[in-house]
């Protein structure tokens, strides 16, 4: 309090000495002038605590100066008492509609005016206590926002880096904070076809966007090696029970689209029912959850069961999160499934719907608040052709990676009952960052090598049995019996890598412990089978995307070498 400086400006140099003695009698610092020019410039240079300012003064006025004064000072609050005589209501109220903040009438009592001051500077006090703990918030959460970005950076990178750029998906991503509660991942399968899942994760923001990197990790990395949707599944739900606190967990809709099979095999867990468009007549199917949300139950009593629905060219598959239904307009009132339906019964076309979604959810919420992250997806019906070609070039200096390698991997019967061995072969080979670029050519081999040293020759099943749609039944049949009773056997995958970095050469060995059979005109069998509808393609495909394609020893050893980088006309 000693440290308080008092300005008191006043043209009566009488009514000035007195105040000035009974201010400084008070224990305070006191500055003088006799006008309002020199209240605004002892401001300038002094910048005093209280400002008691006469309200009537030449050369410049107290209401004209505090205007100043309060201009000058900026977010800073600097009290300005008035000194009058005035009476009349309107005249006070003038002064403090000026920018003072209180008026003292004369004569003065010292009492008041110690207390108007002792009041007036706890006050000032409290403001810089405010502005100080404004600025350090703002500090802090401009250091948090810029955290947070290069957080998101990173997360949509590994979030968003799948294919959800291909021409069969559309989608509208609205998150609430910097992070987005919902997630949503597209990946491409090596033996075709396409994985899709959206997730709504418990809450929004940062707490809620933490799950979605493990998630996506998982999804993008299973997937790329070939592993089947259930297995992603369980996997996903395994790691997520693990890592999150009780009472988080993700709503989840995953989606397997075929587009040879034309279908999608769905699963669907705590979230809100999702409606299959059908081109044809418009007509609409509403799909429900029928399981819990992922990360809630144990592995053991996880459900992993995939429900398959046909789609026909074009027809549209429609997810959304809970963040659609229970949009709120300025009188509260939620969007709706009512409402959705009304969208899609409404609509001119099945093409139009995604857009149709969109605008009447933005004239319903208006300007009011959102509290939820919204998500809306589209899937739609294609052939794997439409699909864009995702070229990926080679940087131009060295690639990391292994570049000289061998390994071999001995299956036996037991293991060849109940384990595929595709995903960690096709991981193996994706440690070479230039083989990464033919993930589905290699899967391909891979696939119909394996499947022909186990099928054909560790359990004996002859392929002339799929020439037919019965004659594929009874396959399927037979090599359930042969699995059954399968009790010894073997097949040997080696692999043998050598290259540059730039470039490179891959021999894939595939030894079964089958009798073999005669590979001496084996090309002209494979013409002849592959004419068949059911069966045959499967080695001539390989054919054209391996360098050379031989058998050895007794017909029971395939030896496939392929080189990379290939042209993207297939040409080597």
């Amino acid at each position: 309090m000693d440290a308080i400086k008092v300005l008191i400006a006043d043209d009566n140099q009488i009514d000035r000495m007195v105040l000035s003695r009974i201010v400084r009698n008070q224990g305070y610092q006191v500055l003088e002038a006799e006008n309002g020019v020199e209240a605004v410039h002892a401001f300038d240079q002094h910048r005093p605590d209280i400002i008691l300012m006469d309200v009537m003064m030449p050369v410049m006025d107290g209401r004209e100066a505090a205007r100043r004064i309060k201009a000058d000072a900026g977010e800073d609050f600097v009290p300005v008492i008035f000194l009058t005589s005035l009476t009349d209501a309107q005249s006070l109220a003038d002064c403090l509609e000026s920018g003072g903040d209180d008026f003292l009438s004369k004569p003065y009592n010292h009492i008041i005016l110690q207390a108007k001051i002792s009041s007036f500077y706890r006050m000032r006090e409290m403001h810089r206590t405010v502005q100080r703990q404004r600025d350090t918030i703002a500090s802090n959460n401009e250091h948090l926002l810029h955290e947070q970005h290069v957080a998101k950076a990173v997360f949509d990178n590994v979030a968003h880096a799948g294919c959800l750029s291909a021409p069969n998906i559309r989608y509208m991503l609205s998150p609430l904070a910097v992070f987005n509660g919902d997630v949503l991942l597209a990946a491409r399968k090596p033996a075709g076809g396409m994985h899709v899942l959206l997730g709504d994760f418990t809450g929004h923001g940062l707490p809620a966007a933490i799950g979605a990197m493990p998630l996506a990790e998982i999804f993008y990395g299973m997937t790329a090696k070939g592993f089947a949707l259930r297995d992603i599944l369980r996997e996903i739900n395994l790691k997520l029970k693990g890592i999150l606190p009780v009472g988080f967990f993700c709503c989840a809709v995953v989606v397997d689209l075929n587009f040879d099979r034309k279908s999608a095999s769905i699963w669907m867990g705590g979230v809100p029912d999702c409606y299959m468009l059908r081109q044809q007549d418009t007509k609409i199917e509403i799909l429900k959850s029928t399981h819990l949300p992922l990360g809630v139950l144990s592995n053991e009593q996880f459900s992993d069961t995939l429900t398959e629905y046909s789609m026909d060219h074009g027809d549209r598959l429609f997810v959304w999160s809970d963040g659609i239904i229970e949009a709120r307009n300025p009188a509260g009132e939620m969007f709706g499934e009512e409402r959705l339906k009304a969208v899609f019964r409404e609509a001119s076309a099945p093409a139009h719907v995604f857009d149709d979604i969109q605008h009447a959810l933005a004239d319903f919420v208006a300007d009011s608040a959102r509290d939820d992250d919204t998500t809306l997806l589209e899937l739609r019906m294609i052939e794997e052709h439409e699909l864009e070609d995702v070229s990926l070039q080679l940087a131009s200096g060295p690639l990391s990676g292994p570049v000289d390698w061998q390994m071999s991997y001995h299956l036996g019967s037991e293991t060849l009952k109940n384990f595929n061995p595709l995903p960690l072969m096709i991981h193996i080979m994706m440690e070479v960052p230039g083989l990464r670029l033919m993930g589905g050519q290699l899967y391909t081999v891979m696939a119909e090598l394996f499947s022909n040293a186990f099928e054909h020759g560790v359990l004996g099943l002859k392929s002339e049995l799929k020439r037919s749609s019965d004659g594929f039944m009874q396959y399927y049949r037979e090599r359930e019996a042969c699995l059954a009773e399968l009790r010894e056997g073997y097949v040997i995958i080696s692999m043998n890598h050598q290259g540059d970095g730039r470039s490179g050469r891959l021999i894939l060995r595939v030894e079964d412990s089958g009798p073999g059979f005669d590979y001496s005109s084996v090309a002209g069998q494979q013409r002849e089978i592959a004419a068949e509808p059911y069966c045959g393609r499967g080695i001539p495909l390989v054919n054209q995307i391996c360098e050379s394609l031989e058998y050895k020893g007794r017909g029971n050893i395939v030896e496939a070498v392929i080189r990379w980088p290939q042209m993207l006309d297939g040409r080597r």
